[in-house]
């Protein structure tokens, strides 16, 4: 049975992954989103680099989640549209960890290119050394949080008309405290306060996401088929 889940799971993201190449112009449009919002903040608040280092996380990390709303709608889209769905529903595996697998590869194709691109960007603001670790660390806790907690949003909300805005509308209000806690570390690095406070919340958070998260994906998707 273990072997056979382990089989299923990476069955999916293998499949996630080769939809993802099939359809490679689509899938780099959140990536490019990032970039570009990324870089034009800079040319809009000038050359300080005061200026350019104080703003620059928060920058990188609304752009991230800005992306990331952006390719949501694809974690259960191919799945709706092909009626692979209804064969998860029906798979004798748990439901919550064949989400978790989609909610992998979400982030596999969604986050880790982020995470790729965000020291290039933390140059370009100025920010360095031991202020970008922080950075990055915030990142790597954040981003999966995001993925996370967007399943559920995507899972309440597929294949009705709107859908990717209801989803932003659910999901904004639980991305907040990942943006408050993600840029207030950062923020105390670049001062040389205390930041570990701020990512022990932010790695609170990825905790409880990935414990609750799949299992609203779940019950959502399995509501929604009922």
């Amino acid at each position: 049975m273990e072997r056979g889940l382990v089989h299923a799971c990476a069955w999916i993201v293998k499949r996630d992954l080769l939809l993802l190449w099939r359809h490679r112009a689509e899938a780099a449009n959140p990536v490019l989103f990032f970039f570009v919002i990324a870089l034009i903040f800079p040319l809009s608040l000038g050359p300080e680099p005061q200026m350019l280092q104080s703003v620059g996380p928060g920058v990188i990390w609304i752009a991230a989640l800005l992306a990331t709303l952006l390719s949501l709608e694809a974690v259960f889209r191919s799945d709706l549209e092909d009626g692979s769905l209804e064969q998860l529903l029906l798979s004798p595996h748990p439901l919550t960890l064949l989400v978790m697998a989609k909610i992998l590869s979400h982030w596999l194709t969604a986050g880790l290119p982020l995470l790729l691109l965000a020291p290039i960007l933390g140059l370009q603001f100025g920010i360095a050394g031991y202020t970008l670790g922080v950075l990055l660390l915030t990142l790597i806790l954040g981003t999966p949080a995001l993925s996370l907690m967007g399943a559920i949003g995507v899972a309440l909300t597929a294949g009705l008309r709107a859908a990717g805005i209801l989803a932003t509308l659910l999901l904004l209000p639980l991305y907040v405290p990942i943006l408050i806690f993600a840029t207030g570390a950062t923020a105390a690095a670049n001062r040389g306060l205390a930041w570990g406070p701020q990512l022990y919340m932010l790695g609170a958070l990825l905790m409880l996401a990935i414990t609750l998260a799949p299992l609203a994906a779940a019950a959502a998707l399995r509501i929604r088929n009922s």
